[in-house]
């Protein structure tokens, strides 16, 4: 395409979606009245809210509500929201759209608490998130007018949270809710750590923004932290040690960072935040949904699902994954990500048949009523995948060993050894090639070729396949190390590397190296969250983790992979490779050590797959 024509395409194509948007946001201002009103919660904290009514009085409607710590703007009656709910059709659809600041947070009174913990035996006046969403329920019971008393609660990300704090009231006018992305955990796989290692570059650009405390209410989000350049890598390499960054530049000034850094094992402080146990007797139909790629939190979505799956069987409860980064289902066509392209726009599958159908049959008793269970994409082949349950019951475990050489067989080797590499925090491995300030979700499927070369990065590679393998389910890491030090993060990779010489493939991905599931685990937690052990130098050690799941096919003439490594910089903070509080250490104490993967009948490496029978 020549550049005149791409330079038309491209304005053809703002212009169209420019149409689009315009054209919504016109249909909001002809067809919603918009108030702007402060409800009394039980202890008198007063919440702002904002409320988009359909002019049309003919007929009542249900509520849609999104409870936010990110501000429910623009603010002022006049001013309007372009688009209204997580999708144009549901405002085409007409619902009461309802947005409120939780508590603490822009123009709502009160002190903000991050995750704040669920409270189930309250008394008095105590409140928690369940409880403010369920005396803002009582408040438009009383005084939404043209309400027919049907709620249905959404949310991606945080705002997911509250959706599954809300699920917690059990106020019987919920009738349908979709946690999105959902905070689950944060110690064990949501967003700032995995299995208790710290995601540096996702917590700290957003903490130093969304962290601070407000002086007074307030429309106005913080400055964004100003890097000094461009390079993410050398910035983080630069500041050092984790304790840095409060000291050179957050300097006490966000408490949940210093919670979040300072509390380092899964002790009370975590297991307070955590929502997984409290998701029992769920009775109000449920669609739990995230993204395979999602790079902020992927963990959510699978955990929530399967906590009312296993806790209350017989609820309306509802999976969709699909081909998404972190709330790509609302906010791209799911088309692709990165170089990865997934052969139609997912998300217009997703919105037509399952979102918006699930909340109209729920919240109004239109529609058929039907709903698949669980709806995944299968990456590779590029289609969706309807289960009666997730995970699907026709799996078998797969061992796939490490082997000498880089080889990796579904055979134990005969002989005993190693692999053996120099750990080195003063050059730890990249988690990606391109810029590194922020976690970038194209790191997901990230061509892992540029970390070809590396000394400290163990490669273990499948003979070509001759028939297709679909593995659905969590994987399952199982390695025998060992450090000349006493502590020592992992990570483990699989990768399914395309063909060379593939006519079909374009010339980018011939040879690419795709990542489809990467984790870390921080090694002094290897026997338990709440009592890390050091490693004894040397000595042989087992490490047994699972990932989040994944339903992808390693196609024919494709390979399966395996990379080992012990950093992931700055995605995952630098471990000093002492057995010690990491948020105490300073510069002097990142030193190297000798790390080895062992295989052989007596420590045999592995990572397990759960392969789909056909």
């Amino acid at each position: 395409m020549s550049l005149n024509k791409l330079t038309l395409f491209a304005l053809l194509f703002a212009c169209g979606f420019l149409s689009a948007q315009s054209n919504t946001a016109d249909f909001v201002k002809a067809n919603y009245a918009k108030d702007e009103v402060y409800i009394t919660m039980r202890d008198g904290v007063k919440l702002f809210t904002a409320i988009y009514t359909p002019r049309d009085t003919a007929q009542k409607y249900p509520v849609l509500m999104n409870r936010t710590p990110y501000n429910v703007g623009p603010y002022g009656k006049d001013e309007y929201k372009k688009a209204l709910g997580p999708s144009d059709d549901l405002t085409r659809d007409k619902y009461i759209f309802v947005y409120q600041d939780v508590r603490g947070r822009f123009m709502s009174e009160g002190e903000y608490a991050d995750v704040r913990p669920f409270n189930p035996d309250k008394k008095g006046m105590e409140t928690d998130e369940a409880s403010d969403t369920y005396d803002t329920i009582e408040w438009l019971l009383k005084n939404q007018r043209n309400f027919n008393g049907r709620v249905g609660l959404y949310g991606i990300s945080y705002p997911g949270f509250y959706v599954v704090m809300g699920l917690l009231s059990r106020h019987p006018a919920i009738k349908a809710a979709s946690p999105q992305a959902p905070i689950s955990d944060w110690f064990k796989g949501d967003d700032f750590r995995h299995n208790g290692a710290f995601y540096l570059n996702s917590a700290f650009p957003f903490y130093y923004v969304f962290g601070k405390k407000r002086d007074s209410l307030t429309t106005k989000w913080g400055q964004s932290f100003q890097f000094p350049h461009e390079n993410g890598y050398k910035f983080y390499l630069e500041t050092g040690a984790l304790k840095n960054f409060n000291d050179k530049y957050l300097r006490d000034s966000v408490k949940f960072w210093l919670e979040v850094t300072e509390n380092d094992t899964y002790n009370d402080f975590w297991k307070a935040r955590t929502t997984i146990p409290h998701l029992k007797n769920i009775n109000t139909p449920t669609l739990t949904v995230g993204g395979l790629f999602d790079a902020e939190d992927c963990y959510g979505a699978w955990k929530t699902y399967e906590a009312i799956e296993n806790n209350t069987p017989d609820n309306l409860n509802f999976l969709v994954m699909g081909p998404w980064f972190h709330g790509g289902w609302e906010r791209s066509d799911g088309d692709s990500l990165g170089s990865i392209y997934f052969g139609s726009k997912t998300s217009d599958y997703y919105n037509d048949s399952i979102l918006v159908p699930f909340f109209s049959y729920f919240l109004k008793g239109k529609g058929r009523g039907y709903f698949t269970e669980a709806a995944v994409f299968e990456t590779g082949a590029n289609k969706w995948n309807k289960f009666d349950k997730w995970a699907p019951a026709n799996t078998q475990s797969k061992r796939f060993y490490f082997n000498p050489g880089g080889f990796l067989t579904d055979g134990i080797p005969a002989k005993w050894n190693y692999d053996e590499f120099i750990s080195d925090p003063a050059k730890p491995v990249p988690f990606t090639k391109n810029d590194s300030r922020r976690m970038n979700r194209e790191y997901m499927v990230e061509d892992q070729r540029f970390l070809m070369g590396r000394p400290d990065v163990l490669t273990y590679y499948s003979d070509l396949l001759d028939s297709d393998l679909t593995v659905s389910g969590e994987i399952e890491a199982d390695i025998y190390v060992s450090t000349s030090s006493t502590d020592a993060d992992w990570v483990i990779k699989l990768v399914d590397v395309f063909p060379e010489n593939d006519p079909e493939l374009a010339d980018t991905l011939r040879g690419f190296e795709m990542l489809v599931r990467g984790e870390p685990f921080r090694g002094k937690f290897r026997n338990s969250f709440e009592k890390p052990e050091p490693f004894i130098p040397d000595r042989v050690t087992n490490i047994r983790f699972k990932m989040p799941a994944v339903n992808h096919t390693f196609k024919a003439g494709h390979r399966i992979v395996v990379q080992a490594h012990s950093s992931w910089f700055p995605l995952v903070d630098r471990n000093p490779q002492k057995f010690m509080e990491i948020h105490k250490a300073g510069d002097a104490d990142y030193i190297k050590a000798i790390h080895r993967m062992f295989y052989g009948e007596k420590a045999a490496s592995s990572i397990i797959l759960p392969v789909r029978n056909r």
